[in-house]
C-alpha cells in the first residue's frame, strides 16, 4: 500500500524513546522528544476573525510564489546539465556540512515531534517514524507531510521525493514539517494530536526562543568594532616627511 504522507533548533538529548519494534512499517527504537501545544494567556485568547481580503494574495505575494516556483523548476531542469563530479563533490560537502537534519512535526493541535535522522535518510525514515507513534486505530489512515509556505508536498508516492535524501529535498540541517490526514475530522485545531498514549504523556515544553533584547545584545557585541592602538602610543617612530606635515 503506497503511503500519501509524507526551521528547528536541533537538540541533542531526548525526551522519550520511539515505541515498537523495527519491525515494517516501524521505526527503529531510537531518542526523540514530543512537545506539547503551547498554553500560554497570549495563545489561548480567542483569535480576531479576519476578513476575506486577509486571504487573497496580493499581486507581491503571487509574483514572489511565482518567482520561487521558477527558481525551484530551473534547478531541476539545470541539475542534470551539471559535470557529475561537480554534483557529487557538492552532495559531499553538504553531508560533511550537515550529517544530521532535525525534523520537527507540526500536528494541527500544535503538538510537535522532533527527531534526528541522518542527512542520507530519505522522506519514507521521517513517514515510518510518524506513523509509529500514532495511536493504533489512526495507523491504518493516510496522511501527507507538507511544507508551507509556498505549500509543497513531500508524498513518498512521488519519484521526484521518494528517491531523494533528506539533505536532496533541502530539509538539511533542520525543517518544520506540516501533518495533515486524509480523514478531515482528524485535522481541526482543537483535536489532540492521535499520538499513542505513551509518547503524549512524555511530552515537554516546547522551548521558549531567545528574547529580542538577549538577541539584539548578541549583535551589538558582535558589531562591536575591536579596539585598535594607534602607532604613537606603542612607541613607534614617526617618519619625518608626516612629522612635517602635521606640523603644518
Amino acid at each position: 500500500m503506497t503511503e500519501n504522507s509524507q526551521s528547528p533548533t536541533p537538540t541533542q538529548d531526548s525526551g522519550a524513546s520511539t515505541p515498537g519494534s523495527s519491525s515494517a512499517g516501524d521505526a527503529p527504537a531510537t531518542e526523540f522528544k514530543v512537545y506539547r501545544p503551547p498554553n500560554s494567556p497570549t495563545t489561548s485568547a480567542p483569535l480576531e476573525e479576519l476578513p476575506d481580503s486577509y486571504f487573497t494574495p496580493s499581486p507581491a505575494d503571487l509574483k514572489a510564489a511565482q518567482a520561487t516556483l521558477s527558481a525551484r523548476t530551473r534547478s531541476l531542469v539545470d541539475a542534470p546539465l551539471q559535470v557529475r563530479a561537480q554534483r557529487e563533490a557538492a552532495e559531499k560537502s553538504k553531508r560533511d556540512r550537515w550529517p544530521n537534519t532535525t525534523i520537527r512535526v507540526r500536528f494541527s493541535d500544535r503538538t510537535q515531534l522532533e527527531k534526528i535522522f541522518p542527512s542520507t535518510d530519505k522522506i519514507r525514515s521521517v513517514y515510518a517514524f510518524v506513523r509509529s507513534s500514532l495511536r493504533d486505530d489512526v495507523k491504518p489512515i493516510k496522511f501527507i507531510l507538507y511544507q508551507s509556505p509556498p505549500k509543497r508536498d513531500l508524498k513518498v508516492s512521488d519519484p521526484n521525493v521518494r528517491d531523494l535524501s533528506l539533505a536532496q529535498l533541502q530539509l538539511a540541517p533542520s525543517s518544520v514539517l506540516l501533518l495533515r490526514f486524509e480523514d478531515e475530522s482528524l485535522n481541526g485545531t482543537n483535536v489532540p494530536a492521535p499520538l499513542l498514549p505513551s509518547i503524549a504523556a512524555s511530552a515537554i515544553e516546547l522551548p521558549k526562543p531567545p528574547s529580542a533584547e538577549a538577541e539584539a545584545r548578541k549583535v551589538e557585541k558582535s558589531a562591536t568594532p575591536p579596539t585598535t592602538t594607534s602607532s604613537t602610543s606603542t612607541g613607534k617612530k614617526i617618519p619625518k616627511w608626516l612629522k612635517a606635515g602635521l606640523k603644518k
